[in-house]
């Protein structure tokens, strides 16, 4: 994303949550191939725009079927998109809280002020799934996040399929989690 976010708001009403369409690729493109927002897992960096607009139409496709997903997150005065906050159902198990906003736009509560939304949209939605962040043990950050929005420590154990072999995977919920649950978000 070029340049800095200026007057960046600190307010939910000084946001835009739309749903996402492909011809948010572009812009999400640039924040999910920066590496600057990757620190935490470099071989998650998209390199290829295919890789991003799969993505999105994966979201596309759960707004219509689940009725939820991942928000776009614009500032509202200059339509500038910032990143992408939401829950996801995955698996008929949970629900996944995810965000990435743009490096420029880092620290200044955005996934905690958009996410606190989504999990009360996701508990309209669906009660009865538990609300889950999964996180690498060092992304601090992002474990702050979480924590913020009430969600507490689950489960820690290998991060299956990261290529580094000594990751650790963090889960936080809302609530405990069955075994079948934890095992569904640890895949």
């Amino acid at each position: 994303m070029p340049g800095s976010v200026k007057g960046l708001p600190m307010r939910l009403e000084d946001l835009q949550l739309d749903v996402p369409t492909l011809g948010d690729v572009p812009a999400l493109h640039a924040i999910y191939g920066d590496p600057r927002v990757w620190t935490h897992l470099p071989s998650g960096r998209h390199r290829d725009i295919r890789q991003t607009r799969e993505m999105v139409r994966g979201w596309i496709d759960a707004w219509a079927r689940d009725g939820l997903s991942y928000w776009i997150v614009r500032a509202a005065s200059s339509q500038e998109l910032l990143g992408h906050v939401g829950c996801s159902a995955r698996r008929g198990a949970f629900w996944n809280l995810g965000y990435r906003i743009a490096f420029e736009a880092h620290g200044r509560g955005i996934a905690t002020l958009v996410g606190r939304r989504a999990v009360d949209e996701a508990h309209r939605t669906d009660s009865a799934l538990p609300v889950v962040a999964y996180l690498l043990e060092h992304n601090r950050a992002s474990a702050r996040v979480a924590e913020k929005l009430g969600l507490t420590l689950q489960h820690r154990g290998p991060d299956s399929g990261n290529p580094d072999p000594h990751a650790v995977r963090l889960v936080y919920a809302d609530r405990p989690l069955t075994a079948v649950q934890r095992d569904a978000v640890m895949r």
